[in-house]
């Protein structure tokens, strides 16, 4: 008895085409927003990392009855480098390593981001300071509230509130996260004064 021979069960080389014509077209769609997705995950983790940061320094300078202090790295101007939480041991109101108790160290932001502040979290040596009671002071001891604003650098104008978060801190130390939806947005100021929260 004769066997027939089987049916071949491969692609044909039209089934094989489409599926690559149809393969290219989704990541062709797909790949932008990936990479939309993951810029904008950088910008929400990296504000989100200051935000844990600021609320560590409020709770090691209440449970430790002494100024404690956010500044950029090496007691630099730019938040972008990353930043150093200590506890004030000698009351200098500069982050001395071998003196101050460093809490953590944060490293740089991923580049396309820029971080802004105001009020003592602006100029050429920001910083964010609570005392013993958990409130937020400047260095000549008035109320410190104050803005930092984390932006992507790489977004149309359209889009830029959007792809912005900023950290608000009452002079009460309260701290939160926001998303503005405009300039002009009081629920999520860009500047804020030095008393808000009193």
């Amino acid at each position: 008895m004769m066997r027939r021979p089987r049916p071949s069960r491969g692609f044909t080389l039209i089934e094989l085409m489409i599926t690559l014509v149809i393969a290219a077209v989704l990541l062709m769609v797909a790949v932008p927003s990936f990479v939309r997705y993951q810029k904008n995950a950088q910008l929400t983790s990296a504000a989100n990392t200051l935000l844990a940061a600021t609320n560590a320094a409020r709770g090691e300078a209440m449970k430790r009855g002494m100024s404690a202090m956010v500044v950029p790295t090496n007691n630099g101007s730019d938040w972008t480098t990353g930043w150093v939480v200590f506890v004030d041991k000698n009351n200098s109101r500069t982050y001395t390593d071998t003196v101050d108790n460093t809490v953590l160290t944060q490293a740089a932001v991923p580049t396309g981001i820029s971080i802004t502040g105001n009020n003592t979290a602006a100029g050429s040596t920001p910083y964010i300071m609570f005392d013993a009671s958990g409130y937020s002071k400047s260095k000549t001891g008035g109320f410190g509230a104050l803005s930092i604003s984390f932006a992507r650098t790489d977004v149309a104008t359209a889009d830029q509130y959007s792809q912005t978060r900023r950290i608000i801190i009452a002079s009460t130390g309260r701290v939160r996260m926001c998303t503005p939806v405009s300039a002009t947005d009081t629920n999520c100021p860009a500047t804020v004064s030095q008393t808000m929260g009193q």
